[in-house]
């Protein structure tokens, strides 16, 4: 499942449709950490180079640009605010209508290399895992269809949700879904 080809490629798992959405966006209290701004760069699954533009677009908003290298012109381009919870960081956008109109949270990590090459490490919530939670009933929420494939809607509350997310118990329901390096001139 390739879950952020848009954000982070919100590069998120947009593309394929192996979507957890949520009613709600992430509350908007933090400012991302500086060194999330800038140009990375990766390769898809077919190898082919990517390149990520993550630039501020208003207070505590941010803007992420996703292109395969030198095709400015077909890019994705999506809003996102972060949030910071327990010792995680988090990104949250809203979908457009044909990936259900809902809103999308992912986590990220920034790495300081030993050898001073900065990584973006993108993780999204498992599909499988958050419906198995969802019927446990330790959410609730519900399946969803769009045109891009099956996911599900959690309708939880975010303050339920991150306090499930927080618990360094529940590190399951996250799955690594894309590592950039910091694009260097």
């Amino acid at each position: 499942m390739k879950v952020w080809n848009v954000l982070l490629a919100l590069s998120f798992a947009l593309l394929s449709g192996c979507l957890v959405t949520f009613n709600d966006p992430i509350p908007t209290r933090d400012t991302a950490p500086p060194k999330l701004l800038g140009t990375w760069t990766s390769k898809n699954a077919w190898g082919e180079p990517l390149e990520l533009e993550i630039s501020r677009a208003g207070t505590d908003q941010y803007k992420a640009v996703s292109y395969r290298k030198g095709d400015r012109k077909n890019r994705d381009e999506y809003a996102f605010t972060v949030s910071r919870h327990g010792s995680r960081w988090y990104v949250s956008a809203a979908l457009p209508e044909k990936y259900g109109a809902h809103y999308v949270i992912a986590g990220f990590e920034l790495i300081d290399n030993d050898n001073g090459a900065d990584e973006l490490l993108i993780y999204d919530l498992d599909l499988e895992r958050m419906q198995q939670l969802v019927d446990q009933k330790v959410f609730e929420g519900q399946p969803t269809d769009t045109e891009k494939g099956d996911g599900v809607l959690i309708t939880t509350s975010m303050d339920k949700v991150f306090a499930y997310l927080d618990d360094s118990a529940n590190s399951d329901v996250f799955l690594p879904a894309a590592k950039y390096q910091r694009m260097t001139q």
